[in-house]
């Protein structure tokens, strides 16, 4: 026992002597080399006195950039109200019922109006996780560590999205009005049922996987509806159960009470928008990182598995600009999205690059573009907003831009953001647009075969 034990010892040392042994690691001799290189003169020392007590952004903040904030807008598309996602990832599709509940306001001369948020987030979590589901049913035949098959069990649900998910949905189930089917405290705050109902999907799972192989798909199926049926009565206990058929007073802009009339949740869609949501619409994405002009489609990104991938035209920056511009210039409202984090002063509700020097303050330089921020992972839309505004000069291009957002109206500028021309080049990523607004020869790269990117692509992360 005693020589085995020693002869394992030896064994550990000189395995770990290897490990050491090896180029790449950090050696006693480059560790010199990295200590030498700190002075740890009187400049470092007040800085790490004041980096180790204080916010870094606030430290970093550029005072030379912190003059009274211009609010003038050549073209400004009114907001409809403030709204608020609370602690929620929806801000997809608050964006997307603001830009359409301006839409109905405007055409049916309302004085009030808000979508109910809830009822569509409902659909959308059933929809999502029928979505997860039927593709663990479509992948059964592939072992588990396939890549398509871990990267389900790994997304089998969340709150976040983008436009697709808001169209399919409406023009599935339709719209309520906000106080027909209003918030609850689990649709403001979904990190807990969320985190149950994705654990829940999760052993359903793997119970369809282990079906045996031969089972008839009418009986795969049916374990499927049965399965669906216990995440379905998770939502009604979570956001209540979706309203079948209401009543509703049509108010116009004056106060006056025009009617009441009883309404589904689709008739009420084709009255008060009645667009072809699907068709209508294109989104548009600058990502410097792919070829301009083409057209690309993401696998398996959708809300509802019998509904649309989503799908963009690539452009530069220069040509979304000109369609945006000529949307606003019509008083229509676009959904837009971007990488909000990004040198946001929250206080004053202003995205601009200059917010904060962070260079200064480390001692050292960030150089990356937008495409290598992209192709690194360091940038990539996380939030969606409502665009509004847009400020020209006199030559007729942008100096700055603005959306509503949906952190209610205390958040930034009155519930707005302001963004410069030059942040809005390097972290602005998706528009989507009416058909009317684009040149007709934009519009015919929807013609091409769309280019397909894997659902785990990085840069489509979903917006939240």
């Amino acid at each position: 026992m005693k020589l085995r034990s020693v002869l394992f010892t030896a064994g550990l040392l000189f395995t770990g002597s290897a490990v050491f042994a090896q180029s790449g690691g950090i050696t006693p001799e480059i560790m010199s080399k990295l200590q030498a290189s700190y002075v740890g003169n009187a400049s470092d020392k007040a800085l790490r006195n004041a980096i180790g007590s204080t916010n870094i952004a606030t430290l970093a903040i550029n005072q030379e950039n912190r003059k009274g904030m211009d609010t003038h807008f050549t073209y400004k598309v009114e907001s409809k109200g403030i709204t608020d996602q609370k602690s929620s990832g929806r801000c997809w599709l608050f964006t997307g019922l603001n830009v359409l509940r301006a839409q109905a306001m405007k055409q049916h001369n309302l004085s009030q109006l808000e979508f109910s948020q809830c009822y569509s987030f409902f659909y959308d979590q059933l929809e999502k996780s029928n979505l997860f589901l039927q593709g663990v049913i479509d992948t059964r035949e592939k072992p588990l560590d396939d890549k398509m098959v871990q990267w389900l069990f790994q997304h089998p649900l969340s709150d976040g999205g983008q436009f697709t998910g808001v169209s399919d949905l409406i023009e599935k189930y339709g719209v309520v009005p906000k106080e027909v089917m209003p918030e609850t405290f689990s649709s403001e705050n979904t990190r807990m049922i969320a985190k149950l109902i994705t654990t829940k999907l999760r052993e359903q799972g793997l119970q369809l996987r282990e079906m045996p192989r031969k089972t008839k798909a009418s009986d795969v199926e049916a374990k499927k509806v049965e399965m669906l049926g216990e995440i379905y009565r998770m939502l009604v206990l979570a956001f209540g159960e979706p309203v079948q058929e209401f009543e509703w007073t049509r108010v116009d802009a004056s106060g006056k009470v025009v009617d009441r009339r009883t309404y589904t949740p689709q008739s009420f869609y084709k009255e008060y928008l009645g667009n072809d949501l699907n068709g209508n619409y294109v989104m548009l994405m600058n990502d410097p990182s792919r070829e301009y002009h083409k057209l690309y489609t993401i696998d398996f990104d959708r809300h509802v598995y019998d509904g649309h991938n989503w799908t963009y035209i690539n452009l530069p920056i220069e040509e979304i600009k000109q369609i945006g511009i000529e949307s606003l210039k019509n008083n229509v409202m676009m959904y837009f999205s971007c990488d909000v984090s990004k040198f946001l002063d929250s206080k004053r509700g202003l995205l601009d690059i200059n917010n904060f020097d962070y260079g200064s303050l480390m001692g050292t330089s960030f150089t990356m573009d937008k495409k290598q921020r992209v192709e690194s992972f360091d940038s990539g839309s996380s939030h969606a907003m409502t665009m509004m505004a847009v400020d020209l000069d006199k030559e007729g291009k942008p100096t700055k831009w603005m959306v509503e957002n949906s952190w209610g109206v205390e958040a930034g500028y009155k519930g707005h953001l302001i963004m410069t021309d030059e942040w809005f080049n390097e972290y602005m990523f998706r528009l989507v647009v009416e058909k009317r607004f684009i040149p007709a020869e934009t519009l015919k790269i929807l013609e091409q075969k769309p280019i397909a990117c894997p659902a785990w692509d990085p840069m489509f992360a979903e917006e939240e």
